[in-house]
């Protein structure tokens, strides 16, 4: 139910959290206000009564018998009024009319103190008593001849009082609906900026436009809302440029195979050919399929790489020794593989799974593979949380004017060397190494060339 009953809209919750704390504010005042206003009418109330007694006493002589006698004076009307004078219990004076019951609590209140009293119920009333006493003599302390009880209706008090409270319940929910109105008013005006960065935020990010918000001449709140909304631009215009790029650099690399299969596949079935000459044509085209697969299965294991919330755990051992059969298997004639792993952690784990550490390192065992002259060597180390893998060849090495180019996609050092392939390899195995927390260099003060990968430990 309190779901149903919150508002969906930031306006409509900050209109309501407003309306809520005004409307405590508001009730804590008019609470107190009506409180005060209560106490201070029945402070009148008692001062009118201890005003009347005082004046209908100052009209009241008591004789040395201890008689009271009434003066008359001429506004005697007036002070009878709800008065009466008692001699002791005996009713001395008293108004021409009072309501039943109330000359009894008048009587009992006969002979006592200063005191107040009253009556409840729609009438009440409320009466004063004060004493008339002798008047002092020497050695003879005053006494208490008689009393004089005054009282007044407190009707027109609570008339006042009903008055006042409901004034001010109708002024505190007036003051709540402009409150709450005034405040939705103010907020929609507020966060129409925010809405209109919003609305240019989903029309750049979906046509990835460079404009960017800027905090120069924004408030606070809006310059740090706008730092953000350009930050996640930013990397939503990255995301989009390494897609387009990783989708260049795919559609790149697979033309020349695929180029490869049609044009033998063309040319199997242009004429008859010979048993020798199909399977020429045939393992060709096997070998173009596999360099597209071993394509597709890099750019891949990246991408899960990437995402992955768990990298995986491989040996190193069981990973090199794998490449290297495979090496000799599929290329009996090319130099062999050696694999040389450090002698103090013989059993060196890496921190990604096994079919990430073959495609990080398969594009880097081809190219050596092409260049060595006798030998080509895998070696491994590991250091506190990283291991590293040095893959070696004793071919030419790199040339030196092209060291800052190795790793750039679609290049290639040697165009004419002959081999298949438009130079993606690098390039990919560094990004999937990158995306694993690895990397990879090129250490160009080994003879040959030697490649330096960094992998997480296991």
């Amino acid at each position: 139910m309190n779901r149903c009953l919150t508002p969906r809209t930031l306006r409509g919750r900050l209109a309501l959290m407003a309306l809520a704390t005004s409307a405590l504010w508001i009730g804590v005042l008019t609470t107190v206000f009506n409180i005060a206003l209560d106490d201070r009418l029945h402070g009148q109330a008692d001062d009118v009564l201890r005003t009347r007694a005082e004046a209908v006493a100052a009209t009241v002589d008591v004789r040395p018998d201890g008689r009271l006698v009434v003066r008359e004076p001429a506004e005697d009307r007036a002070l009878d009024a709800g008065v009466w004078i008692f001699q002791g219990g005996t009713v001395v004076e008293k108004p021409p009319s009072a309501p039943v019951g109330l000359e009894a609590q008048a009587a009992r209140l006969a002979g006592r103190r200063e005191t107040f009293a009253g009556t409840e119920g729609p009438g009440s009333w409320r009466l004063y008593a004060f004493p008339v006493d002798t008047p002092a003599r020497q050695g003879h302390p005053p006494t208490q001849a008689g009393t004089v009880v005054s009282s007044v209706s407190l009707d027109p008090y609570r008339s006042t009082a009903d008055t006042a409270l409901v004034g001010s319940i109708a002024l505190a929910v007036l003051l709540l609906a402009t409150i709450y109105l005034l405040t939705r008013l103010v907020v929609r005006r507020a966060l129409r900026p925010v809405a209109a960065m919003s609305e240019q935020a989903t029309r750049w990010s979906a046509a990835g436009a460079p404009e960017r918000f800027g905090a120069e001449g924004r408030p606070a709140e809006l310059a740090a809302f706008a730092t953000s909304l350009d930050a996640l631009l930013d990397r939503l215009a990255a995301v989009l440029r390494h897609e387009q790029q990783q989708a260049a650099e795919l559609s790149h690399e697979l033309r020349t195979p695929l180029a490869r299969i049609t044009a033998e596949t063309e040319w199997l079935t242009g004429r008859p050919r010979s048993t020798e000459e199909r399977e020429s044509s045939l393992e060709a085209i096997a070998g173009a399929a596999a360099t597209m697969r071993q394509i597709c299965d890099s750019l891949l294991s990246e991408v899960r790489a990437r995402n992955a919330q768990t990298p995986g755990r491989s040996r190193f051992a069981d990973v090199a020794h794998r490449l290297a059969e495979r090496n000799a298997a599929l290329f009996p004639d090319a130099p062999p593989m050696t694999v040389v792993a450090d002698g103090s952690t013989p059993d060196v784990s890496i921190g990604v799974s096994p079919d990430v550490a073959e495609r990080v390192l398969t594009p880097l065992l081809d190219n050596a593979r092409r260049y060595a002259t006798h030998s080509i060597t895998l070696t491994c180390a590991a250091s506190a949380g990283e291991v590293t893998v040095y893959v070696c060849d004793d071919g030419p090495g790199v040339p030196e004017d092209f060291v800052a180019s190795l790793f750039e996609p679609g290049r290639r050092a040697r165009p004419e060397d002959g081999h298949d392939g438009a130079g993606l390899g690098l390039a990919l195995a560094r990004r999937l190494a990158r995306a694993a927390g690895g990397d990879i260099t090129l250490d160009t003060a080994a003879p040959g060339a030697r490649f330096v990968v960094t992998l997480p430990a296991g």
